[in-house]
């Protein structure tokens, strides 16, 4: 699959046009297969393109410019249509080749179970890494409804694959009582409702430690995103994030790349979430990629 070609429709703003040349490179995940709610997540990545073109391209968290940051964006990765198992082996074999060049990787969702077969391409070159996870929901199934293709499960999939002692979840204010048991008795890290505090605790834990990043949208309160699928009260802010997005880029941690996931742009017409989201993404090319 080639991705060095450049991408015919909108890109973020100030993507470069050097695939060579880039240390960064973004691209879309555009599926939502498996929801267990609403579906709508596959037009994330694009919107957010949309978006970004309002943006200032200077950051005053970082006082960095987009300008000092050498990014490429791919477009989105061709997915087949319903077809889960297909999709998430295409996304596995797309971030290998990604990873395989040195570049680091910066993914756009779609639904959160995409972020399960790019933590396995970074687990297979980096297999000291940790993941650090920003969501409202705990994703410590084993399946829904019998399927274990599920948004609903790609942490538990992750711990089971790195080992729990280096999950570190933050912002949890949702799941299975099963769940929240799994994540006490297996020796992972989880922070219910809070971000920044207890990741401004954590981070020197994780110093010197490769670090691979997944940002769920509806960590946030619904007030600052409701264009997601699984909306759930008692969030965070949308300044949270942004200090815990400081809080890693100030850090000693090497984050080796990221995602932010569940955007669904059509449940929020005031088009603040991918607003939102845009932001996000330019603090974490800012901050992150070093």
């Amino acid at each position: 699959m080639r991705f060095d070609e450049g991408y015919s429709g909108k890109v973020f703003i100030m993507s470069r046009p050097d695939f060579d040349e880039a240390k960064a490179v973004i691209y879309g995940m555009p599926m939502d297969w498996t929801v267990s709610f609403r579906p709508g997540s596959r037009f994330g990545p694009n919107r957010i393109r949309e978006a970004s073109l309002g943006l200032e391209e200077y950051s005053p968290y970082m006082d960095r410019h987009l300008e000092e940051v050498n990014y490429f964006d791919a477009g989105d990765i061709p997915l087949p249509f319903g077809n889960p198992k297909r999709s998430l082996d295409t996304i596995q074999d797309y971030l290998k080749q990604l990873l395989a060049k040195g570049k680091f990787p910066l993914g756009l969702g779609g639904e959160h179970l995409v972020s399960w077969p790019v933590i396995q391409a970074v687990y297979e070159k980096y297999p000291d890494m940790a993941l650090i996870h920003m969501d409202a929901h705990a994703d410590l199934r084993e399946e829904y409804e019998g399927e274990p293709l599920s948004h609903s499960t790609p942490v538990r999939k992750a711990c089971q694959l790195i080992g729990p002692e280096n999950v570190y979840s933050f912002g949890i204010r949702s799941g299975m009582r099963e769940e929240f048991a799994y994540a006490k008795d297996s020796g992972m890290y989880m922070a219910r409702y809070e971000v920044a505090k207890p990741l401004r605790e954590i981070l020197p834990k994780l110093s010197g430690k490769k670090v691979y990043v997944t940002i769920d949208i509806d960590v946030l309160d619904p007030a600052y995103a409701p264009g997601t699928g699984t909306a759930e009260a008692g969030g965070i802010s949308s300044k949270e994030l942004l200090e815990a997005i400081q809080l890693i880029a100030n850090s000693n941690v090497h984050v080796v790349g990221a995602d932010l996931v569940e955007v669904a742009p059509i449940y929020d017409p005031t088009e603040q979430t991918v607003i939102a989201a845009s932001k996000f993404i330019r603090e974490i090319l800012l901050g992150w990629v070093k």
